[in-house]
C-alpha cells in the first residue's frame, strides 16, 4: 500500500499544490507558445469587436436530444446521496431515473453552484461545506438508499501521473468511509479505466474490496458512454456494491441501449457485433450537432478536463491522436466559445467549425436546459469531469430495478 498522505492537501490549487508539476518546455517551445497565445488573444478581441473575419458557418440546430437517451420516469421510491458531484452528471442521471435527491457534496464552489442553479430545491453543499473529509455521515443512516460519486480521478490517470494513495487528491477512502457510516442498500463509484489496470490492483483490494466486501457484494465494469447513445469515445470504470443482507443480489452490468459498431474500429472496443442493426445507432459528432454531412463522422474523442493547474484553458483537446480525429471531423477543439453566437463570430483556422460550451455539453450527453456556472474554462472543466448523464441514467435504472426486486 502506498504511503499515507495528508488528505487536507487536496484542497490546494494551482502552482502551490503539492501535486502540481509544470510542463518541461524548452525556451523555444515557451516562446512559440507565447506567440501563439498572443495571436489567439488578439484574434478573439477582434472577433468580439466585430472586426474579425466572417464565418462560413451558420448556427446549426442539434439533432441529438439527450432526454431521448434518458426519458424521465416516475418516482422509484429510492433516495440517493451524491459525493464529488462535479457538474452534476450522476445527479442528473439518477434524477431522470426516478431517484429522490437527498444531498450533493462538491468541493468546487462553482460546480456546486451549477447544480444549485439547475435544481434550486436540492440540498447542495459546495466549497468548504462540500468538503467530504469534514462530514459525519452517520446522520444520514436510514435516510439514504444509494450513495453515488466519482472520487477525483487524477490519482489514477496518466495526466495525473498515477500516484494513487500518495496523491493528496485520492478521496476513495472518504467514499468508503461514507458507505461504512451510512450503510446504504447500494453504492456506485465511477473513475477512469486506468484504475482497473494491474498497477492499482493492490489499491483496489486494500482500499475498497477488503473494507467493504464483508457487507457488500461488489462488481466492477468498464462502460462506454457510446453504448448509451453519447457521441463520445469515453470509457469509465464503475463499481457497483449491493448490501449482502438487505439486497442479496449480484450486481449486473447495465444493458447496452445503443449500437456504435460503425465507430468501433479502435482497439479494446467492447461493442458486441451481435447488436449491429438491433439497437438505435449512436450518432457521430457532426450528426449530433446538426452539421452538414461531409462524408466523414466519428465519435468525439474524450473531452479534456482541465480544472487543475495554474491557469484555465478553453481547449477540449486531450491528445495528438484526438487532434487527428477533430481535424477529420473539421471541428476546431481549441478556444471553445461561451455561446453559439460567440463561436460563429470567431471563425477557426481552416474554416473548421468552432465549438461552443453548449455543444461540448451536448457531446457529453447533457441536455440544453442544464446550464453551467462560471467562466468558459470552468464550465468546460465541469463538463469534461462529469459522468455522461445518459450513462448515469442507465446505471441508475439498473440499480433501481435490482433494488425494487429485492
Amino acid at each position: 500500500m502506498d504511503d499515507v498522505v495528508d488528505k487536507k492537501k487536496y484542497l490546494a490549487k494551482g502552482v502551490e499544490a503539492d501535486w502540481y508539476q509544470p510542463q518541461d518546455l524548452t525556451d523555444e517551445q515557451r516562446e512559440e507558445f507565447r506567440v501563439r497565445s498572443k495571436a489567439s488573444q488578439e484574434a478573439a478581441l477582434k472577433a468580439r469587436s466585430g472586426e474579425g473575419q466572417p464565418s462560413i458557418h451558420p448556427i446549426y440546430s442539434p439533432k441529438l436530444d439527450p432526454y431521448l437517451l434518458m426519458p424521465p420516469v416516475g418516482p422509484s421510491g429510492l433516495r440517493a446521496l451524491s459525493m464529488f458531484s462535479g457538474g452534476g452528471g450522476l445527479d442528473l442521471g439518477f434524477d431522470c431515473a426516478g431517484f429522490e435527491h437527498v444531498s450533493s457534496y462538491e468541493l468546487l464552489d462553482f460546480a456546486a453552484e451549477s447544480i444549485h442553479q439547475n435544481r434550486p430545491s436540492w440540498n447542495v453543499f459546495g466549497g468548504a461545506n462540500g468538503d467530504v473529509t469534514e462530514i459525519d455521515w452517520r446522520v444520514y443512516r436510514g435516510e439514504v438508499d444509494v450513495i453515488h460519486g466519482g472520487p477525483p480521478c487524477q490519482p489514477f490517470s496518466l495526466a495525473g501521473r498515477q500516484k494513487g494513495s500518495r496523491d493528496p487528491r485520492d478521496m476513495f477512502p472518504e467514499f468508503v468511509r461514507a458507505v461504512q457510516e451510512i450503510e446504504p442498500l447500494a453504492f456506485v463509484a465511477e473513475n477512469v479505466r486506468g484504475l482497473a489496470g494491474p498497477k492499482f490492483k493492490p489499491y483496489i483490494n486494500e482500499t475498497i474490496l477488503d473494507t467493504l466486501s464483508p457487507k457488500y457484494e461488489i462488481r466492477s465494469f468498464i462502460l462506454s458512454a457510446a453504448s448509451f447513445g453519447v457521441p463520445q469515445s469515453r470509457m469509465r470504470l464503475v463499481f457497483f456494491g449491493y448490501h449482502r443482507e438487505k439486497v442479496g443480489r449480484i450486481p449486473l452490468e447495465p444493458a447496452t441501449t445503443h449500437d456504435w459498431s460503425r465507430f468501433s474500429k479502435a482497439k479494446n472496443s467492447k461493442q458486441p457485433s451481435m447488436l449491429d442493426g438491433m439497437l438505435p445507432k449512436t450518432m457521430g459528432v457532426r450528426e449530433a450537432l446538426g452539421l452538414p454531412d461531409t462524408g466523414f463522422d466519428a465519435l468525439s474523442p474524450t473531452l479534456r478536463c482541465a480544472l487543475t493547474g495554474p491557469r484555465g484553458t478553453t481547449s477540449i483537446l486531450s491528445s495528438s491522436a484526438a487532434q487527428k480525429i477533430w481535424h477529420g471531423l473539421e471541428v476546431w477543439p481549441n478556444g471553445v466559445a461561451a455561446s453559439r453566437q460567440a463561436a460563429q463570430a470567431f471563425p477557426a483556422k481552416n474554416d473548421h467549425y468552432r465549438l461552443s460550451v453548449e455543444e461540448c455539453a451536448l457531446l457529453q450527453g447533457f441536455p440544453s436546459d442544464w446550464n453551467f456556472y462560471g467562466a468558459v474554462s470552468k464550465t468546460l472543466g465541469q463538463i469534461g469531469n462529469s459522468v455522461a448523464p445518459p450513462m448515469a441514467y442507465a446505471i441508475a435504472r439498473r440499480v433501481a430495478d435490482d433494488l425494487s426486486a429485492c
